[in-house]
């Protein structure tokens, strides 16, 4: 049953990836369906759309997450996929961009997917595992990211609302099979008591920030989450401006990527933690991730693109190691909070970085002055170098 278990969270996070790689292809033709025609104005209300989603997740993550430290993994977990399939038919249904903006927020609500998800692996995985069992959730996003632009990019060609209706279905059904295979992973005995605090996200960030040690793990994560959104925001906008390509060459683009992720996560970084050990192996992502945000702000071929998006997957394998040093921070009562934190951290990066970083683009792209696409890239390589002196403090935090 614990291998069911653990597949089930497996699908579940797979699901999460492919229901958010499903959109990226079709952004610019959704947009233009709800009147924001032209790439620098729809680029600018997807990303408003975008920082909806993220504004709800911060609001509720940390919320969600004490929810299913108090009342168990299960019942949070199967209610958050739930909310997430309806979720998906509003989206389907939507032909103006106000039910777009609800479909996202109540998203947002159901970011307890990811949250509860995480917090389970934690639950049931040694403090030495946990870097690996994180990676596992990467390589499940990565086999989602497949996927999800593949399914985006074919099932629009029938119709714009296809892929929504796909992932409803999905979802769905994963509801169905987790009823049945899922065991609570936190025992009565290891809950802890929810309080009024825990409904106040602010209180709960700030409540995680002063437990000794996490606040560093925490930091790094928020900086390279806020960097690394350029990507999802900007992919569909930026290979358009830059090369013209169509909705299905974005979403193969994507696909594409998502291999090399899974690649990274599921094969690459296991054997780099072995052989290197954590900190190292960190240090490689997060040179990867320089070089990637300098990279595809500067190219201006296809050639060039497939080079660095080897270097984009890469830098994927910092988020899993960065979690596992959070996680290994604090205990089993507390793992709902911490994985709740996270993600309203990144839900706070979330909301900020799509602002940024279309404002920047449309900027470089429509206004008068310097032709730039690759921008915004640019400006997330800053962000990673400021970051440095904080990153190297994680050494600390990592195990042999």
């Amino acid at each position: 049953m614990k291998n069911a278990a653990f597949t089930f969270i497996l699908i579940t996070l797979m699901i999460d990836a492919i229901g958010i790689g499903i959109v990226f292809p079709i952004m610019p033709d959704l947009m233009s369906r709800v009147g924001a025609s032209g790439t620098g104005e729809g680029a600018f209300w997807g990303g408003i759309l975008m920082a909806s989603y993220a504004g709800a997740l911060f609001l509720f993550a940390p919320i969600i997450g004490s929810l299913s430290d108090a009342f168990g993994r299960k019942p949070v977990l199967i209610s958050a996929l739930s909310v997430l399939a309806i979720d998906y038919v509003i989206m389907a249904m939507a032909d103006v961009y106000w039910v777009l903006l609800v479909g996202r927020i109540l998203a947002g609500f159901a970011g307890a997917t990811y949250t509860t998800a995480t917090a389970y692996i934690a639950d049931i995985s040694s403090a030495k595992d946990r870097s690996a069992r994180f990676g596992m959730i990467g390589a499940a996003f990565g086999i989602g990211f497949v996927l999800g632009p593949a399914i985006g990019g074919i099932a629009a060609q029938v119709h714009i609302t296809a892929p929504f209706w796909i992932a409803a279905v999905l979802s769905a059904l994963n509801v169905a099979f987790g009823l049945f295979v899922l065991p609570e992973s936190l025992p009565k005995s290891k809950r802890r008591t929810f309080g009024r605090r825990d409904l106040n996200p602010f209180k709960t960030i700030l409540d995680a920030f002063k437990i000794k040690g996490l606040w560093i793990p925490l930091m790094c994560l928020f900086v390279f989450e806020f960097a690394n959104m350029v990507y999802p925001t900007l992919w569909a906008f930026f290979t358009r401006e830059l090369f013209g390509w169509s909705t299905l060459l974005i979403g193969l683009s994507l696909a594409g990527y998502g291999v090399l992720l899974a690649c990274v996560q599921g094969g690459v970084m296991p054997v780099f933690i072995k052989r290197f050990g954590e900190f190292r192996t960190l240090q490689l992502g997060l040179i990867s991730a320089l070089v990637g945000f300098i990279g595809f702000g500067l190219i201006s071929t296809v050639t060039g693109l497939i080079i660095i998006l080897l270097f984009a997957a890469l830098s994927d394998m910092s988020p899993p190691m960065m979690t596992a040093m959070a996680a290994n921070v604090v205990g089993e009562d507390q793992q709902g909070l911490v994985q709740g934190v996270i993600a309203s951290l990144s839900s706070i990066a979330a909301f900020v970085a799509p602002l940024v970083a279309t404002v920047v683009f449309e900027h470089f792209v429509d206004d008068t002055g310097m032709y730039l696409p690759g921008a915004p890239f640019l400006l997330a390589g800053g962000l990673m170098v400021v970051a440095i002196p904080l990153i190297l403090r994680l050494k600390n935090h990592a195990q042999s």
